[in-house]
């Protein structure tokens, strides 16, 4: 199975992209997000942007493909039912983005463009700002990892965090306190408890902490 995408960055990063049939202005935003509460205030944030325009209309998906609790929701905003929502919802998910919103604004060109015209036009917008976010690198794939930490003293955690990316250990934090804890994601516990013995002399162990999905640079 394909992997999950979406955008670099955390909650809030965003790319658009604009696309014109027949006149119609159709303006695509896609824009990272972790609740239906964020997507709603994402598709205001549009809405007053571009007041004058004739309709907004969205699509997300919240939450690993596969898992039970994913969430998916579309709004066609005055179009023909199906026509808007739904294509641009089957372009999210045909690309198998997740954590995602889009939301595309149409100026309307004076041109009717008919049911099937529509559905072209609200797919193919997400389809290109999709393109437009991977062409400037701005993707990432989700994973379910697990997830350790491992406590270093602060003279040596700059090095040792440097030697694990290098070997393409997935770092996701660091805390300083009495000492410095590195936040460590991997998919392969003993190749990883191999690597921190090497890194360290053997003068760290890990401490595993659970699960997480995590944003994993695409190879």
């Amino acid at each position: 199975m394909a992997a999950d995408l979406t955008l670099r960055g955390g909650v809030g990063s965003r790319v658009e992209a604009e696309t014109e049939v027949k006149r119609s202005r159709f303006l695509c935003r896609l824009v990272r997000i972790e609740s239906e509460d964020a997507a709603r205030a994402a598709i205001d944030d549009a809405r007053k942007e571009h007041w004058a325009a004739r309709h907004h209309c969205s699509a997300f998906v919240i939450g690993p493909t596969g898992t039970p609790d994913q969430v998916r929701r579309s709004n066609d905003d005055g179009e023909p039912s199906g026509t808007a929502g739904r294509p641009m919802l089957e372009a999210l998910t045909g690309r198998g983005f997740v954590d995602c919103l889009a939301v595309v604004t149409r100026y309307f060109g004076g041109t009717l463009l008919g049911a099937g015209g529509l559905v072209r036009a609200y797919s193919e917008s997400v389809l290109s700002t999709i393109d437009q976010a991977s062409s400037l690198g701005m993707l990432v794939e989700r994973e379910r990892r697990e997830l350790f930490t491992l406590t270093l003293a602060h003279a040596d955690a700059g090095r040792i965090e440097a030697e694990l990316r290098q070997r393409g250990v997935l770092v996701i934090g660091t805390d300083y306190a009495q000492n410095a804890l590195l936040h460590l994601a991997d998919d392969d516990a003993e190749r990883l408890t191999a690597i921190v013995a090497h890194v360290t002399a053997g003068g760290a162990q890990l401490e595993a902490g659970g699960h997480e999905w995590v944003d994993v640079e695409r190879s």
